[in-house]
C-alpha cells in the first residue's frame, strides 16, 4: 500500500510563505509530488468561512491553521485594549473553527504558535489561559487536531527560534529553523491522520527487551539499563493507545520466561503481550504464524529488534513487515523509537485503550469454542448481545478509525473521516454503529452501517464489522436490523454492493450465503438486490456463520511494501530540525545540477554568500557578478536574505542595499565586509574611550607627553 501524502491548504496570522520549502522537502522525502496553496496574509476568518475559499475546496488532504496570538490584537492596540482585543478575536476565530470544520471533507490542523519573546514574557498567565479556553473549546469539535507549540518543542526543539528582524521587514516573526521544526510537525500529524495506524508490535528479547542474553547471562544477569527502561515504558504507552504486543525471540521459553518472573519491576510484564513466539524458527515464520493466530495481515506488523541481520532476513521474506533495527548506540534508542513516525496515533479511542484486552477475550472464545463438544450447546449458552444505535457525536472518530482499519468484512472499503461522516449525517444517511458483548466480556463499538435511502430501495453505503467479531452472527443480526428498517419505511428491497478487494472475502463469502440468488456481476465487484423481507428474517446457525479469511502470505509477484515512507531514515538522519534545514538546503541547492561558471565566487564572504543565494534561488551554480533579483529573486526571499546574512554573518544589511538592481553578488559581498570593518572600527573607538575614560589627569598627560616626545623625534 503506497502512502498518500495529503494536499496541503495553509492559512496563517503571519507570513508563513517559508513552510512552503518545508512541506515541499517532506513530501519529496515521502515519494509524492508537492502540493502545498496559501491563503492571503492573515485572513484565517475569511479562510475558514468562505464557501468558495481553499480550505472548503481541499477533499484530499489536509487543512492547516497557524494562528499566533498576539497577531489577533490588530497592530494599533497596546496594554489592555490589545489583550482584550486577542481575547474577543480569538473567540471569534474559535467560533469559525466549529463552525467550518463541520463543513470540511478534510482534517483541520490548528496549530497555536509561539508568540514574541516580548509579549510571551509580559503576559504569560494571559495567553496560558487563553490557550487552556480554546483547547477546551477544540475538544468536542470533530474533525479538529490541536498542535500547541509545546507539542512542537517536545518532539522539535529549537533554541533561537525568534525571528526579530524578518518579523519586521516582512511579518515571519520566526527563523529557518523553527519553521523546519513546525513544518515537520505539521507533516507528521497530518500523515498519521491519513494513513491507517500499524496494529502489531513484535518485540524481541535479548538486547531489546533488556541488555544481555537471559540463555548465557540468566534471568538474574540480564540488565534493565535507563535505555531499554524507557523502551519498554515507551511499548507500554503503546499499548495503552491501542497497539497488540507480540514477542518473537530465538530463545528457551523457558529462559524468557524465568526473566519476566525474576524482574517484576520491569514496565513490561507477560500479561502486556497479546501472543509469543520464543523458540528457534526464523523471525519470518514466527511473524507468519502470529499473523495467522491475530487474523490480521502482515502488513500491520512492526518488528523491532537489535540485530540488524535478522530485521534483514524479514525485510527479504516479508516485505510487507515494517522492521525497525535499534541503534548500536543504546543512549540513542529513546531519540530513535520517538521519531519513527510508524509509532504516531493522534486518535486513541476507548476501544484502542481496550483492544488488548479485548483480544484476550477472543482468544479465550476461540479457546472454548475449539474444546466444546457441542456446538450449538456453546452458542446457545454464549449470550450474545448485539445493539444497533444511531452513530453519535461521541464515537465519530470511533466510526471513523473503523473505515480505516477495516478490511476483513468491509463490503466497500471505502475510508472516511470524521467530517465526511457528520457530512452524511447531516445529508440524511442513516448512520447506524454496533456494539457487541457476551459472556467473555464487552467487545465495544466493532461496527459501523451507513444506509440511503435511493430510489425506492434500502441501498447500503457502508457495512463493516472488526474482524474479532465474526464467527458467532453478528452479521446476521446486523443484516436483520438493516432488512427491519426497510421494512419500516415501505421499502421492499436491500441492495448491496460489493467491491472486491484483496482481503474482504469474509464480506463476499457472508453476502453469498444469504442472496447469492440475487448477486448480479459488475465491474470490480457484485451487486446483491435482496428482498427486504429475506433480510429482516435471517437467522444463524453455527457453522454456517463467516469466519476471517486466515492471514496466508502474499505470492512473491504480489508483494509489496506496505507504504513508501523510509521510517528508518526519519528516525536516525531527519530527527532535529538542524538535520532537516541541512538536508533542505542540500537538496535545494543541487536541485538543478552544478554548471562551471565564468567567475566564480572568491574569498570566504563571497563564499558563503553564494551558497545562501544557491539555497534560495534553488540554483547550483553562482557567478559573482550575479544579480540576486536577475536569478529569480523577490521581495520575500529578499527578506529572507537579510535574515540569513544576519544568521551566518551577523551583519544587519540594510533592505535598499539588497533591492538596488545593479548590486551583484561582489558588491553585496563587498558592502558586508564594509560593514564588518566598520563595525570593528567603531568597536575599537568605543574601548579607547572608556580606558582614557578610566584614567587620571596625571595618567591622561604623561601619555599626551609620551605621545608628543615621540612624534618629536619622528
Amino acid at each position: 500500500m503506497q502512502t498518500v501524502i495529503p494536499r496541503f491548504r495553509i492559512s496563517a496570522t503571519f507570513d508563513a510563505e517559508p513552510l512552503r520549502s518545508v512541506l515541499e522537502f517532506w513530501a519529496r522525502v515521502l515519494g509524492a509530488a508537492p502540493d502545498v496553496a496559501f491563503a492571503p496574509y492573515n485572513q484565517p476568518l475569511q479562510t475558514l468561512l468562505d464557501p468558495a475559499g481553499i480550505f472548503a475546496q481541499n477533499c484530499n488532504g489536509a487543512n492547516v491553521l497557524l494562528a499566533r496570538w498576539e497577531d489577533l490584537a490588530q497592530f494599533k492596540y497596546r496594554g489592555d485594549v490589545a489583550l482584550a482585543q486577542v481575547e474577543a478575536n480569538a473567540q471569534e476565530l474559535l467560533q469559525a473553527v466549529r463552525t467550518a470544520a463541520a463543513k470540511m471533507a478534510v482534517p483541520l490542523v490548528f496549530c497555536v504558535c509561539p508568540p514574541s519573546p516580548s509579549f510571551g514574557a509580559h503576559h504569560r498567565q494571559f495567553l496560558k489561559g487563553l490557550a487552556d479556553r480554546i483547547e477546551a473549546g477544540l475538544d468536542k469539535v470533530s474533525g479538529v487536531h490541536s498542535l500547541s507549540h509545546d507539542a512542537v518543542a517536545r518532539l522539535y526543539p529549537v533554541d533561537a527560534w525568534d525571528n526579530p528582524q524578518g518579523e519586521e521587514l516582512g511579518r515571519i516573526p520566526y527563523t529557518d529553523l523553527y519553521f523546519a521544526a513546525l513544518g515537520t510537525a505539521v507533516v507528521r500529524l497530518s500523515l498519521a491522520l491519513n494513513t491507517p495506524p500499524y496494529k502489531v508490535i513484535t518485540l524481541d528479547c535479548d538486547n531489546t527487551l533488556w541488555k544481555g542474553i537471559c540463555g548465557e547471562d540468566g534471568p538474574d544477569g540480564v540488565v534493565l539499563d535507563r535505555s531499554r527502561r524507557e523502551l519498554q515504558q515507551f511499548m507500554l504507552e503503546q499499548r495503552e493507545a491501542g497497539a497488540l504486543l507480540c514477542m518473537a525471540s530465538k530463545s528457551n521459553e523457558c529462559d524468557v520466561l524465568e526473566t519476566f518472573a525474576q524482574n517484576p519491576a520491569m514496565p513490561l510484564q507477560l500479561s502486556h503481550f497479546t501472543a509469543s513466539r520464543i523458540n528457534w524458527e526464523t523471525k519470518s515464520e514466527n511473524l507468519l504464524s502470529l499473523s495467522a493466530e491475530l487474523n490480521l495481515g502482515l502488513d500491520s506488523f512492526i518488528l523491532v529488534d537489535d540485530d540488524p541481520k535478522e530485521c534483514a532476513e524479514v525485510e527479504d521474506t516479508l516485505p510487507e513487515v515494517l522492521c525497525l533495527t535499534l541503534p548500536e548506540d543504546d543512549a540513542g534508542i529513546p531519540q530513535f523509537l520517538r521519531h519513527v513516525w510508524a509509532f504516531d496515533r493522534p486518535v486513541i479511542t476507548d476501544e484502542d485503550r481496550q483492544r488488548g484486552s479485548r483480544y484476550a477475550q477472543t482468544k479465550e472464545f476461540g479457546e472454548a469454542i475449539r474444546n466444546a463438544s457441542d456446538l450449538q450447546h456453546f452458542y446457545d449458552i454464549l449470550g450474545l448481545r448485539v445493539n444497533v444505535e444511531l452513530l453519535t457525536p461521541r464515537h465519530l472518530s470511533r466510526a471513523a478509525q473503523l473505515t480505516r482499519r477495516t478490511s476483513q468484512f468491509n463490503f466497500t472499503t471505502v475510508r472516511r473521516n470524521e467530517a465526511e461522516i457528520q457530512a452524511l449525517m447531516e445529508t440524511g444517511r442513516v448512520c447506524l454503529t454496533v456494539d457487541a458483548s457476551d459472556r467473555f466480556g464487552d467487545y465495544g463499538i466493532i461496527g459501523l452501517v451507513i444506509l440511503e435511502e435511493r430510489a425506492g430501495e434500502l441501498s447500503i453505503d457502508t457495512f463493516l464489522l472488526s474482524c474479532r467479531a465474526l464467527g458467532r452472527g453478528v452479521e446476521h443480526r446486523v443484516m436483520r436490523h438493516i432488512g427491519r428498517i426497510a421494512l419500516e419505511r415501505d421499502l421492499r428491497t436491500v441492495v448491496a454492493l460489493l467491491s472486491l478487494t484483496a482481503k474482504n472475502m469474509p464480506a463476499r463469502r457472508f453476502l453469498e450465503s444469504v442472496g447469492a440468488q440475487w448477486q448480479q456481476p459488475i465491474p470490480a465487484g457484485f451487486v446483491f438486490r435482496i428482498p427486504a423481507s429475506r433480510a429482516a428474517t435471517l437467522e444463524w446457525k453455527p457453522g454456517s456463520g463467516v469466519v476471517p479469511a486466515p492471514a496466508t502470505p502474499m505470492p512473491d509477484a504480489a508483494k509489496m511494501r506496505r507504504s513508501s515512507v523510509d521510517y528508518n531514515r526519519i528516525a536516525r538522519a531527519l530527527a532535529i530540525p538542524e538535520q532537516i534545514l541541512e538536508q533542505m538546503r542540500r537538496e535545494r541547492r543541487s536541485a538543478g545540477g552544478a554548471v562551471p561558471v565564468a567567475d566564480p565566487p572568491r574569498g570566504d564572504t563571497e563564499v558563503c554568500l553564494a551558497v545562501i543565494w544557491s539555497d534560495l534561488l534553488e540554483r547550483a551554480s553562482i557567478s559573482r557578478h550575479d544579480n540576486f533579483f536577475g536569478l529569480g529573486g523577490h521581495s520575500l526571499l529578499a527578506v529572507l536574505l537579510l535574515v540569513r546574512i544576519k544568521e551566518a554573518l551577523g551583519v544587519d544589511m540594510p533592505i535598499d542595499d539588497v533591492y538596488t538592481a545593479s548590486m551583484t553578488l561582489a558588491g553585496m559581498a563587498a558592502a558586508i565586509d564594509a560593514r564588518v570593518i566598520g563595525a570593528l572600527d567603531q568597536d575599537a573607538y568605543e574601548s579607547l574611550l572608556a580606558q582614557i575614560e578610566g584614567l587620571s589627569d596625571a595618567e591622561v598627560r604623561a601619555l599626551l607627553e609620551q605621545e608628543q616626545s615621540g612624534q618629536g623625534r619622528d
